[in-house]
């Protein structure tokens, strides 16, 4: 690598005055909530919330929804994680959803979802959410709420600048935070530098049915790709991603990765890139990774393991990429709703750089370059800097917009959010968070036009903002009122695991695209039946099937007799209800698994093997009528030995 330019600087935290002065503005400034808050964050009963809000739980593997302003928890949408409520990676269909080329993984750390968009404007359609931990980019059908694709992403680990979309849904992105050697083998850690690669890949998505697939993996230099976001606009076919460790350490990273004076935002034209592949470009590498899809017909994942990918070396496509110096192991990377504006916020530095799309392309037209990174063009600083707000806090990390011309940043170590102005840099209001925030959302703030009503800042730390739990104490969102001039916070709500990061939209797109039953009639499960009439008990060897209906308040059968111990017990079982929100549940005693959850309309299976003789209840789990309790049924289990023939019966 050339011309980087070395000057070590440590994180400022000598600068406590700084923090002390701006924590004494901001107490003066909104030392309290104002009286008429919670008028404005109250939904009256039979009224809903204005916005959806989609918060990720971080390391508990899930997508939480919100309402906004009132922050009521609406549902918690399992994506990588098993959940016992809903079944989910424990019920036959869903296992495969879970599944990876290093097999059954029912855990990731879920970080930043996106939702999508249609000419810059979110469309409600889908969310699409990364797993950082063993790297997976899920997608989330909005009109059941939920998940309904997941692929798995080759050559990469931690992947962190994930998952953002372009403008038009055309894709979505998935950056590795780790760099790791590509292909995947036994070498020396030690040689890092110069052998470990980084992979960004670009997923297409079918405008239809919102199919995913990996359209290509860019092989870029051995950094740390840290968060992404697409240019709109005149930028519309760039993607703009952070990088930090640009020193290319592999140990003690917290010293050897905050040497250079400046990393990098990695410019990438996707759009030539995809010429190039769409015309043979590219070279195709092994590569094993799942693709699970979740069929709304069949009501049934399947797991399908794929065996190469098409990757791409930025050398192969002159013009590709481009690298923007940016002080200093900057986190977030975020384009203003005009798509001129890149603002790169360096973790580690004073002042947050904003670059120009015009200036950048202005940049590499005159060539002014300042040497290069592994053949990629370093673009000189000063050529397509558009501006610098100066000294607005400690720990820049996440910048969103509001659509009318001002931007608001996360600063994680002086806890709070800035509002300043796009063009002219100055600082105009502060307001506290409690405590450590990381992130922030305005809806709709990653598109075109941002709804720019509220701003919800997600915090690291609450001591002393709830009733203690223990050791721990729950993480949390705040809610501030940015219509005004002046910031104004409303409503602290605690939160489902971490609050990573967030998306938001006015529920109106949502809401009536809501489905609200599954049409018994386009039921397609393998082992579903449409009535009454379907219902029976087979015997396959040691494997017995129960086709059973449930509907309010009884199961068909509710009487299975002929079951021996070491059988193998499939219980299908259909749902017949076809009205809106009566699911019902189903477990069985000593059933290795959850209770289903099965929606009107839906079949589910789950296995049970009887370990002994006995007569065995199973019941409903889900409340349903007032007749819940009487909700059951028996199976009887005889020794291996016996031999009673299979007999089920109702009301008889």
């Amino acid at each position: 690598m050339k011309k980087i330019i070395k000057n070590p600087m440590l994180l400022m935290l000598g600068l406590s005055l700084f923090l002390v002065n701006c924590k004494d503005q901001n107490q003066g400034n909104n030392g309290a909530l104002t009286s008429n808050a919670a008028e404005r964050v109250y939904v009256a009963p039979g009224e809903h919330d204005e916005y959806y809000a989609f918060i990720s739980g971080g390391f508990s593997g899930q997508l939480s929804v919100y309402g906004l302003p009132s922050g009521r928890l609406f549902k918690v949408i399992p994506v990588f994680s098993q959940d016992a409520e809903k079944a989910w990676g424990y019920n036959e269909e869903t296992k495969p959803m879970l599944n990876t080329s290093h097999g059954f993984i029912p855990w990731d750390d879920s970080h930043h979802p996106d939702i999508s968009q249609t000419n810059g404007e979110l469309d409600g359609r889908w969310v699409f959410i990364n797993g950082n931990n063993t790297p997976r980019i899920a997608k989330i059908d909005l009109s059941v709420f939920e998940t309904t694709e997941i692929i798995e992403i080759p050559n990469s680990a931690g992947n962190h600048s994930s998952a953002f979309v372009t403008e038009n849904t055309e894709y979505v992105v998935a950056g590795t935070r780790f760099s790791v050697p590509v292909p995947q083998r036994d070498m020396p850690i030690s040689e890092y530098k110069g052998n470990f690669k980084g992979a960004l890949t670009f997923i297409s998505v079918d405008p239809e049915d919102g199919g995913m697939d990996i359209k290509f993996q860019l092989i870029m230099p051995g950094f740390d790709y840290d968060l992404s976001h697409p240019g709109r606009g005149e930028s519309h076919g760039w993607f703009f991603f952070t990088t930090y460790n640009t020193e290319e350490a592999s140990t003690l990273l917290e010293v050897n990765a905050s040497q250079n004076d400046k990393d990098f935002i990695a410019a990438v034209n996707w759009k030539k890139i995809e010429e190039y592949v769409n015309n043979g470009g590219g070279t195709m590498m092994p590569a094993r990774y799942a693709h699970n899809v979740y069929d709304d017909a069949t009501h049934t994942g399947t797991s399908t393991m794929k065996e190469e990918v098409l990757v791409v070396n930025p050398s192969e496509v002159p013009g590709a990429v481009y690298l923007l110096p940016t002080p200093k192991s900057p986190h977030g990377c975020d384009v203003d709703p005009t798509g001129e504006y890149i603002v790169g916020n360096g973790k580690l530095s004073a002042d947050l750089t904003v670059h120009s799309f015009t200036k950048m392309m202005d940049a590499i037209e005159g060539e002014k370059f300042d040497g290069d990174a592994y053949g990629i063009p370093i673009l000189k600083f000063e050529d397509v800097l558009a501006g610098t707000v100066s000294q607005p806090g400690l720990g820049p990390l996440h910048t969103e917009f509001d659509g009318k011309g001002n931007a608001y940043t996360t600063f994680f170590i002086s806890s709070e959010v800035v509002k300043w102005k796009l063009g002219t840099w100055e600082v105009v209001d502060r307001q506290p968070c409690y405590y450590s925030v990381g992130h922030l959302m305005i809806p709709g703030g990653n598109s075109r036009k941002p709804y720019g009503k509220y701003v919800v800042a997600m915090n690291k730390i609450t001591k002393d903002r709830y009733l203690p739990t223990g050791p721990e104490v729950t993480q949390s969102a705040q809610l501030y009122d940015i219509s005004g001039e002046k910031m104004e916070l409303l409503l602290d709500f605690p939160t489902v695991g971490e609050p990573h990061y967030a998306a938001g939209i006015s529920a109106d797109i949502i809401k009536e695209r809501s489905k609200k039953i599954f049409d018994l009639q386009d039921n397609k499960h393998k082992y579903g039946i449409t009535s009454d009439a379907d219902v029976r008990v087979e015997r396959d060897g040691n494997e017995v099937h129960i086709y059973m209906s449930m509907i309010r308040s009884h199961f068909n059968p509710d009487n299975i007799e002929g079951v021996k111990v070491g059988d193998k017990v499939y219980f299908h079982v259909t749902n017949l209800e076809q009205d809106y929100d009566v699911p019902h549940g189903v477990s069985m005693i000593g059933a290795n698994t959850s209770e289903l959850l099965i929606m009107p309309g839906q079949t589910e299976t789950f296995v049970w093997e009887p370990k002994q003789p006995g007569v065995w209840p199973f019941y409903c789990t889900d409340f349903c009528s007032a007749l819940h309790q009487e909700m059951q049924g028996y199976v009887r289990v005889s020794p291996a030995s016996s031999n009673i023939d299979l007999s089920w019966s109702l009301g008889e």
